[in-house]
């Protein structure tokens, strides 16, 4: 059985920002694709992002998406809150690990949106003001714009040293 249309373009925007080719350049998995814990933990400047942080603030925003068009909590303490928990000395598997926590939720953000019907899209998820198609758009433009930023953190990472 086929998506619905909305849910399917939906599933293909989501798949667009996070991991498939698209025409605007990286998207999320690509631009973390080869980044060792080192990279990821530097920190271009204080009371600035790494690579680290950011890509546990898209798991954290994915989980919360999740949240919000379904209406079921997710107990997942490494993202309780945003912004937090990202690492400044290099551990290479806790690095491996919470790559594979932000694939897991991009995968549980398409199971949510698999589960939804083209008119469930234009309804706000309970308790909230937004439609869940806007939540979910977001989602896809929060890891495409996340992607340009850790491009550019691993340009500066790479000149540092220069």
């Amino acid at each position: 059985m086929s998506a619905p249309p909305g849910v399917s373009a939906l599933v293909d925007l989501l798949e667009e920002g996070y991991r498939r080719k698209a025409w605007h350049g990286p998207n999320l998995s690509s631009a973390l694709r080869g980044v060792s814990a080192e990279e990821a933990a530097w920190c271009p400047g204080p009371d600035r992002p790494s690579i680290w942080a950011l890509t546990l603030h898209c798991a954290y925003w994915k989980r919360r998406v999740i949240e919000r068009v379904s209406g079921t909590e997710l107990d997942i303490p490494r993202l309780e809150r945003d912004w937090s928990g990202a690492l400044t000395i290099p551990d290479d598997d806790a690095w491996r690990a919470d790559r594979r926590l932000l694939g897991r939720m991009h995968r549980e953000i398409l199971e949510a949106v698999r589960a939804l019907s083209s008119g469930d899209l234009e309804r706000p998820g309970p308790g909230q003001k937004r439609t869940r198609i806007q939540h979910l758009r977001g989602v896809a433009l929060h890891d495409i714009y996340h992607a340009g930023q850790i491009r550019l953190l691993r340009k500066l990472y790479e000149a540092r040293s220069s």
